[in-house]
Formats: structure tokens, C-alpha cells, sequence
């Protein structure tokens, strides 16, 4: 990946496949963590053609948040905190030519947090992803 696109979240980095993220919700293979308010799973699995190596998605419920106004601020928050950070697992999968991780990241608090608290939780919760691969 190059030093321009590391930076960057295209559509291929984000995770539409129903199939995909039917098997990230299965129970085989997928592992989950939490770092309050937030909680990532995330699944290794064989890389198909056209797709991202890294791809991503996140979801808030409805039950957190009723405005959509709120719903769509923390997922800008997660999206900008994932951007900043994706290059340490860019650069680890660089090597796997063969394997394409997905991760979902679901909101759990009812209260809206600063981007600070947001962007490092994210960032804790992709190094402890890195450091499990």
C-alpha cells in the first residue's frame, strides 16, 4: 500500500458483502473485545478476488441513539478514528497476500463521547487485533 492511499477509506476498505458479514457474526472463527463504548469482532479469513485485505464497518443501534443526527456523528467518529489508524494492520496483512480481515465495530453507550475518547479507543482496540495476529 502506498504512503498517498494509506490515509484514505475507499469503498473496497468497507465491509457491504451480506455473506461477509453473515460469517463475521457467525460464531465460528470470529473473535470479539470491548474497550467501552465500544466492541470489535473480527475475523481472519481467505482473501476473494477484488476485495480489500482490510475492510471495515460499524454499526449503532437505533436502541443507543433515536436521532439518526447522533447515530451518524459516532459513526463519522469511528470511521475518522479507523482511517488514522489502519496502516499498522495495512502493513501486517501486506505480507498475507491470501488472507482478508473484517472487523465490525458496534457502538454500546447510550451517551455520545469526545472524538479523543473515540479515536483511542479505536486505536487500542486495532493494536490489540494487530497483536493477536
Amino acid at each position: 500500500m502506498q504512503e498517498a492511499d494509506s490515509h484514505t477509506l475507499s469503498k473496497k476498505e468497507r465491509l457491504c458483502s451480506r455473506t461477509l458479514i453473515e460469517k463475521l457474526f457467525d460464531k465460528s472463527g470470529s473473535r470479539s473485545m470491548s474497550a467501552y463504548p465500544l466492541r470489535a469482532v473480527w475475523r481472519l479469513s481467505e482473501l476473494r478476488a477484488g476485495e480489500s485485505s482490510l475492510q471495515m464497518m460499524v454499526s449503532v443501534p437505533k436502541k443507543c441513539f433515536k436521532r439518526a443526527v447522533k447515530r451518524n456523528r459516532v459513526k463519522r467518529q469511528v470511521r475518522e478514528a479507523f482511517r488514522l489508524h489502519k496502516a499498522e494492520l495495512s502493513t501486517l496483512l501486506a505480507g498475507r497476500d491470501d488472507q482478508c480481515l473484517t472487523i465490525a465495530f458496534i457502538w454500546l453507550d447510550s451517551k455520545l463521547h469526545s472524538t479523543a475518547t473515540v479515536d483511542s479507543r479505536v486505536a487500542g482496540l486495532m493494536e490489540r487485533i494487530r497483536e493477536k495476529l
